[in-house]
């Protein structure tokens, strides 16, 4: 089972918020092999043509990783490096809070660092190829981090729909002991 979305809301002002989830679940010879769900929402300021301002809210269960949930609101700053009509590059560092709950143990709190980087490129009129990176680190432990790592290519099949074929890989760093 995949379920996904990306909305983007941009009144052409300089302020844009976007949201986005995925769930994934998933059986191998009748044993799950994956459960995770992923939220985020974030809204960018525009404070010069390329520098912005954004804040934050991810959240992510995964059952694979210990995750019962993790919850990191954050704020910071970043750079468009590419701003054309078919190309566009961002950077972007944050700093905030993680609250990261195991499947079984307690509520562990720390204060979070964030660096994230995304370019999309429009191949054609209708086809975009999308690759992403991005790392929470905590500031307790920088040891403890979670890297998010996509690749995607994307075609419009209507004005308002769309298919995507898209590579994920999510990876932390300390995993924390009593996974089934």
């Amino acid at each position: 089972l995949n379920l996904g979305y990306e909305l983007t809301y941009d009144p052409k002002t300089r302020n844009i918020v976007k949201a986005d989830g995925l769930y994934l679940r998933g059986k191998t010879d009748g044993t799950l092999a994956v459960d995770r769900l992923g939220l985020n929402a974030r809204d960018e300021y525009k404070l010069h043509a390329r520098a912005f301002a954004f804040g934050q809210m991810q959240y992510l269960q995964d059952r694979f990783k210990n995750i019962d949930y993790l919850a990191a609101p954050g704020a910071g700053l970043g750079y468009r490096l590419a701003e054309s009509d078919r190309t566009k590059i961002s950077v972007d560092a944050g700093l905030g809070g993680v609250w990261e709950k195991p499947l079984v143990g307690e509520v562990r709190t720390s204060g979070a660092a964030t660096l994230s980087e995304k370019l999309t490129h429009q191949i054609s009129g209708t086809a975009t190829l999308n690759q992403t990176f991005s790392a929470l680190y905590k500031t307790t432990d920088f040891g403890d981090a979670l890297y998010a790592a996509g690749a995607s290519l994307t075609a419009a099949l209507t004005a308002r729909t769309q298919v995507k074929v898209e590579v994920l890989d999510t990876y932390k760093a300390r995993v924390v002991a009593g996974v089934e």
